[in-house]
């Protein structure tokens, strides 16, 4: 059996070594690293995947989201909505603009934010919403939306970690995570759906005005240059991690469907088990799987850990943590049990390995190992 890894980078290139060595050959040989044809191409590509109008490549994930802030012409001291529940860069890049960082309780069920909470959280001085599309499956968008339109609030989606998750209207259409509210954002960290071999990402919008403001943004806050109309930020996506993702992007449909096959042998192997709540998808969502996230019931979760290291099976946290309670966020506005949902999730969540090249012989030991250790760590 092949080592089991959270994520199989080594495998996943060698489906695809061929492709891209030639490809990188092509941009050593041209000498184009910035903004290169490969950036034009994969924007391109991925506009016409995501039917959105304006993709805007960006340095990483974190750089997205600031940028998209940034593009809204808020002031300090506004509010921006985000969930507690979620990686620190939905609330780092709120802090660091000297926004006001408003954060919610999740869906026990989802993890995604919840829309009573929300709007419990709207005030005057409330700006833009932030929903957090977590593990791979969308929040409540319609809801959000209607909401942001009723309290004229600018909607920004984090989808850095769903990329491909498909969002369905009560009229029967859809749209793809990122492209439903004003701005979207992701990340091609490595181990996303859709990684780079480095960091990168990318802003989306169908607002012409916007998506102009982003693109000068991102280039030093100039539009001719040397010319600097605005304050902006360097981030670029670079031509060899754009030409790496052009062709990962073809390949993406294919990875989503074997990351969906094996959360489907997951779940089967832990539907009788009551030590372990399997992922729920919410009725307006398809779930593109970034991580394959159990809620523990009445185990000893360090101790379940470590009988997994033991097996050589990695099991992550995440988060283990939320936000309210992180050091550097620590606000008198918040205290611990404001946020019960996420407060029992931080303590009780395990991740299982989570990517597009796990077989059969690993999701098997995967699961068997994961039943003994629940049997062996009861509380």
């Amino acid at each position: 059996m092949r080592k089991i890894q959270m994520v199989d980078l080594q495998s996943q290139y060698q489906q695809i070594k061929l492709e891209i060595q030639q490809s990188l050959s092509e941009i050593l040989e041209s000498a184009a690293f910035i903004n290169g044809a490969a950036v034009k191409s994969f924007q391109q590509n991925l506009e016409t995947y995501l039917a959105v109008k304006h993709v805007i490549p960006c340095a990483n994930g974190t750089d997205a989201l600031q940028v998209s802030l940034m593009a809204l012409d808020l002031q300090p001291g506004d509010e921006v909505i985000t969930s507690t529940f979620t990686f620190i860069s939905t609330a780092e890049v709120i802090a660091l603009l000297r926004l006001t960082p408003v954060l919610v309780d999740v869906e026990p069920d989802t993890f995604n934010m919840n829309m009573q909470a929300v709007q419990k959280a709207i005030t005057a001085k409330t700006k833009a919403i932030i929903p957090v599309h977590l593990f791979g499956q969308c929040a409540d968008m319609e809801s959000i939306m209607e909401l942001a339109k009723q309290h004229n609030l600018f909607v920004i989606e984090d989808a850095c970690q769903s990329i491909g998750a498909d969002y369905k209207f009560k009229n029967a259409t859809s749209k793809k995570a990122g492209t439903i509210g004003h701005i979207g954002c992701t990340s091609f960290f490595p181990s996303k759906n859709l990684g780079c071999y480095g960091d990168g990402g990318a802003i989306f919008t169908n607002d012409d005005h916007l998506a102009k403001k982003i693109r000068i943004l991102v280039n030093h806050g100039m539009e001719v240059r040397y010319y600097h109309d605005i304050v902006g930020v360097n981030s670029r996506l670079d031509s060899i991690q754009a030409a790496i993702l052009d062709i990962k992007l073809k390949y993406l449909e294919k990875y989503m469907a074997a990351r969906r096959q094996a959360a489907a042998f997951y779940d089967n192997a832990f539907a009788d088990c009551d030590y372990l709540k399997t992922p729920s998808i919410a009725d307006f969502t398809n779930h593109v799987y970034h991580q394959y996230t159990l809620v523990l019931n009445g185990v000893d979760r360090e101790r379940l850990i470590a009988y997994m290291a033991e097996r050589q099976v990695p099991v992550m946290i995440y988060y283990p943590v939320p936000l309210h309670l992180q050091k550097a966020y620590k606000d008198p506005r918040y205290q611990s049990g404001d946020f019960p949902v996420s407060e029992h999730l931080a303590a009780n969540v395990i991740s299982l390995p989570m990517h597009s090249e796990l077989d059969n012989e690993q999701l098997q030991y995967i699961t068997e190992s994961l039943l003994n250790a629940v049997e062996i760590c009861k509380l």
